[in-house]
């Protein structure tokens, strides 16, 4: 190797070497309560619409529940533990409504639900560990699914008053908030699929009722929560995005603009109004006339008024991102006139590329300069000021303690993170992987894990165990670099 040559290689390696995440930079672990507490009927507990969806026959790839699931519920200290050995700075949990409040109404609260959250971010808080909480993820009190869920009109009422109880009674010591966790799923595979509770497949409209509920619900949190305790408390508060990088098959145009069909489709139908204000255009025109093709008087997709465009508009102060893989799309011609579903409407197909790798989960495949891309495209498009990755991780069959694949995953998307920020100047402030345990993984039971800890589901006293990854989790917090 000439001179020439080795110091060029050697400037580029060391270029590498040190370059460091900002010191403001924070790392941290994300779970979900219904995947990880159990005590699903302890201590004044309601029942929420997975306790009876995983119940019921035929909904879980191996039967499982997570009536007992990771038992934190009562080993949470211990979970906390390994936040503090792991060397994290954040955590982001979620609450269960139910567990605040039994039926979902606030006529009743359970006090000992309350008492757990407070006990949790108390034992967070005296290992400087910061609390990032989300307020709804998936576990719908069952009172409110048997009067419609998030297919009711009133269901932004039911959910500002859940909002309020959990501001007032956590909000002194938590700073960042999230409405709902990606609003994208449960309205996608919730109501308009058959893969999450309450599984109603509507994909005519119950998608988009759905998606109009869950924003109008996050809006009211946002300003119960600007107007009653923002001013004392000084929070920040948000909802979830959840989205994969989108790349077009090829340049032309009909592939390009099919991208951006896929993107307003997806993620544009649950941040638009937030960020933009109303729904996307593309959506609302295409909604519009395939509605009346098919016979309809309205529009399938419900119509935001003008007070509800200005009431939800900019209600977020700093953007959440839950992201894992990219996707190709191209155009597909029109479908045919027929039974209406929200592919037909999109008019899109997307595939994956076969040389990425992949995953235990049929979903997951790693494309490391996604996430950059994606960090990119958000923020040319919402410009969010601050952006949280609260969401990012990689699924192997269980068993697996030496996990190699998740390691490249890992060291490939907090790489390109690493650039995004360095390289490229976006506020990205945090990341919280997904996820710290094993947990129950939705309708795939326990048959997939995501965790950097390993749980011995078999054993009454949930053992954990560390995995190759979160060895290597620890020693990059420490390095803050990127680490072999």
């Amino acid at each position: 190797m000439s001179a020439i040559v080795f110091l060029i290689v050697s400037l580029a390696t060391s270029a590498v070497a040190e370059k460091y995440f900002p010191d403001g930079f924070k790392f941290g672990a994300a779970t979900a309560s219904y995947q990880i507490e159990g005590g699903w009927d302890e201590d004044g507990k309601g029942l929420s619409m997975w306790d009876n969806f995983a119940h019921e026959p035929g909904h879980i790839a191996d039967n499982s529940t997570g009536d007992i699931a990771c038992d934190s519920y009562h080993k949470y200290r211990e979970d906390v533990a390994i936040l503090k050995d792991l060397g994290v700075d954040i955590y982001r949990f979620s609450i269960a409504w139910p567990r605040i409040m039994p039926n979902g109404t606030p006529n009743e609260i359970n006090q000992a639900g309350i008492d757990y959250y407070l006990n949790l971010i108390a034992e967070l808080l005296l290992h400087d560990i910061e609390p990032i909480v989300t307020i709804y993820h998936w576990d719908l009190p069952q009172h409110l699914e048997d009067l419609g869920g998030w297919l009711n009109p009133q269901i932004a009422d039911y959910f500002g008053d859940y909002a309020r109880v959990v501001f007032e009674h956590f909000g002194p010591y938590v700073k960042y908030w999230i409405t709902l966790n990606e609003p994208l799923a449960i309205c996608s595979m919730g109501y308009g699929g058959d893969s999450l509770a309450p599984g109603k497949s509507l994909v005519g409209d119950g998608i988009y009722q759905c998606a109009y509920n869950t924003i109008k619900a996050h809006a009211k949190a946002y300003r119960i929560y600007e107007k009653e305790f923002k001013p004392e408390q000084g929070g920040k508060v948000t909802s979830n995005i959840h989205s994969p990088t989108f790349y077009s098959k090829t340049d032309s145009t009909e592939d390009i603009e099919a991208r951006e069909r896929a993107f307003e489709f997806t993620v544009g139908l649950y941040a638009h109004a937030i960020y933009r204000g109303n729904w996307p255009q593309i959506v609302i025109d295409r909604v519009a006339n395939r509605s009346k093709l098919e016979g309809y008087s309205f529009s399938r997709l419900p119509q935001f008024t003008q007070e509800e465009i200005d009431y939800i508009n900019g209600t977020f102060d700093y953007l959440t991102l839950n992201s894992y893989f990219s996707t190709i799309v191209e155009h597909t011609e029109e479908a045919p006139i027929g039974t209406p579903s929200i592919s037909s409407d999109q008019s899109t197909l997307s595939s994956f590329d076969p040389s990425w790798p992949t995953s235990a989960s049929s979903w997951l495949v790693s494309d490391p300069p996604g996430i950059r891309y994606l960090l990119n495209y958000l923020q040319d498009k919402y410009n969010p000021g601050e952006i949280i990755i609260t969401e990012n991780g990689w699924s192997t069959v269980p068993g697996i303690l030496n996990d190699e694949g998740r390691l490249s995953y890992l060291k490939g998307y907090l790489s390109n993170i690493l650039d995004a920020v360095v390289e490229d100047g976006i506020n990205v402030t945090g990341y919280t992987l997904w996820s710290l345990l094993d947990n129950f993984e939705w309708s795939q039971g326990y048959t997939q894990r995501f965790g950097i800890v390993d749980v011995d589901f078999e054993s009454p006293n949930r053992t954990r165990t560390y995995k190759s990854s979160a060895e290597w989790y620890k020693r990059l917090i420490a390095a803050r670099q990127i680490v072999d």
